[in-house]
């Protein structure tokens, strides 16, 4: 079965391992989508212009399908899949670690790169408090707007996380209903007259 819920993190941090004259950058963000990522990486290769490798694991979602690891010229799986490994060991989703390293001159070979790339990202990981989050359903709502406080007050007993309103003589909401307290949500709203519900995709 699904889980009801999930754990990340809410804030970046960084931390910095060095091992014989190299130094790996660990940067770990809280993200939502791959092009958020995207976004991330590439201010950090803006950032450190003279950095040799940038690797990359995310996890993104609630399948544990969404994720990608890069060794970025590194010996196969000798940076990526240790990156994960951290993620994947505290059971997170929604998290990118980005690895920046600055070569020191000798080589660590693939058991200290392995070792050095999973420290790093530990590092950084124990330095942001994991966070505990429900699993949203998405559903879009329609209703008069008088009906406005009636419905609000169903959304903020049952923690439902509103993504998008637009109000005139009508109120469209969008939003993710905690998916342990569905049930309970939907009859709540369903005893409202005229108001519709619909499930969406995002």
């Amino acid at each position: 079965m699904a889980p009801d819920f999930y754990y990340t993190i809410e804030q970046p941090a960084v931390a910095e391992f060095k091992e014989r004259g190299s130094r790996f950058l660990a940067y770990c963000y809280p993200v939502a989508s791959i092009d958020i990522c995207k976004i991330h990486i590439a201010a950090l290769k803006k950032e450190h212009p003279k950095a040799v490798h940038y690797c990359i694991a995310y996890r993104i979602g609630m399948d544990g399908n969404t994720f990608r690891v890069s060794d970025d010229g590194e010996p196969a799986g000798s940076a990526g899949r240790p990156i994960l490994g951290q993620i994947d060991n505290k059971q997170l989703t929604n998290v990118l670690v980005v690895v920046v390293r600055y070569f020191g001159g000798t080589l660590l070979g693939v058991p200290g790169l392995i070792n050095a790339y999973k420290t790093a990202t530990a590092l950084a990981l124990q330095l942001i408090p994991i966070v505990q989050k429900a699993v949203e359903i998405k559903y879009e709502l329609n209703f008069n707007y008088h009906q406005m406080n009636e419905v609000m007050m169903i959304v903020k007993q049952y923690n439902c996380n509103v993504t998008k309103q637009v109000a005139q003589l009508f109120v469209q909401l969008k939003m993710g209903i905690p998916k342990h307290r569905l049930e309970e949500v939907l009859n709540k709203l369903g005893e409202l007259r005229e108001v519709s519900l619909k499930r969406v995709e995002k």
